[in-house]
């Protein structure tokens, strides 16, 4: 058994005007990959070695997300990211920090998307506090025109799953897609590997730039409840299925409290 705690209520970093609380695995010293792919299912997630999940009072907009590896088909727009992006070569790498080269990559991914933000601020040990951890294990998806390195996905490896921490990319070749493109590349490898699902994080439709986890179809949710125990993984096929989820999610948020 593992012990959970909760923060302290804080501003929300997606949805401004909004308080935000997390449930947090208290014992971290025991975890492990395996005890993670279990965490994960539970809608976990994990910054640097800390695994947590959100538990707000007044809201559930944060959804958990995975997606099923032996039902993915990509879209019409995929395939065409997929075309568009030919000329690049996919690497993994197992590492425990980021290179230099990685680095400088990361930064002005930061610089460029988050500005004078706290993550653009971030040191370097702190960035590598964040991306990595001593019980998971943690592989880099390197994307490369010729030598050039144009993104990384951070990706960590469980028996059942992977999991996309983050990924970031060069700035001037955004017009290459490149997030959908690691996210391709990362459902190969679990496909390849004979892995069940790739997880994604948490989907929250009324944020835009964690909306675009609803792309990525099918696509199994979890939608926050006042008992973890009543939470199920919901399967939506199709974009139909996905809007009606967000509206549904909508109505119902409307009076929600765990308090």
């Amino acid at each position: 058994m593992f012990r959970l705690g909760l923060t302290p209520p804080h501003h929300c970093d997606y949805l401004p005007g909004n308080l935000s609380r997390s449930m947090v695995v208290v014992d971290e010293d025991r975890l492990s990959p395996a005890a993670y792919d279990y965490f994960l299912a539970q809608g976990f997630r994990r910054s640097g070695s800390h695994v947590y999940r959100p538990w707000c009072d007044h809201c559930r907009q944060c959804v958990a997300a995975r997606i099923p590896v032996a039902h993915f088909r990509p879209n019409r727009n995929q395939r065409r990211v997929l075309q568009h992006n030919a000329d690049l070569s996919a690497h993994w790498v197992v590492a425990d920090r980021l290179s230099d080269e990685q680095w400088e990559l990361y930064r002005s991914y930061l610089q460029a998307r988050h500005g004078e933000g706290e993550m653009a601020r971030a040191s370097r040990a702190a960035s590598d506090d964040f991306l990595f951890c001593s019980w998971s294990r943690i592989r880099l998806l390197e994307l490369r025109l010729e030598n050039e390195l144009l993104a990384v996905a951070v990706t960590d490896e469980q028996p059942r799953s992977l999991s996309a921490l983050y990924t970031f990319f060069h700035p001037e070749h955004h017009r290459r897609s490149l997030g959908t493109l690691a996210v391709l590349k990362q459902l190969e490898a679990a496909r390849t590997e004979g892995r069940r699902w790739l997880y994604l994080g948490y989907w929250i439709p009324n944020c835009r730039k964690m909306s675009y986890k609803a792309r990525f179809l099918p696509l199994e949710v979890r939608r926050g409840e006042v008992r973890i125990g009543e939470e199920r993984w919901l399967l939506l096929e199709n974009r139909n299925a996905a809007r009606e989820f967000e509206e549904r999610l909508k109505e119902e948020s409307l009076g929600f409290s765990r308090s």
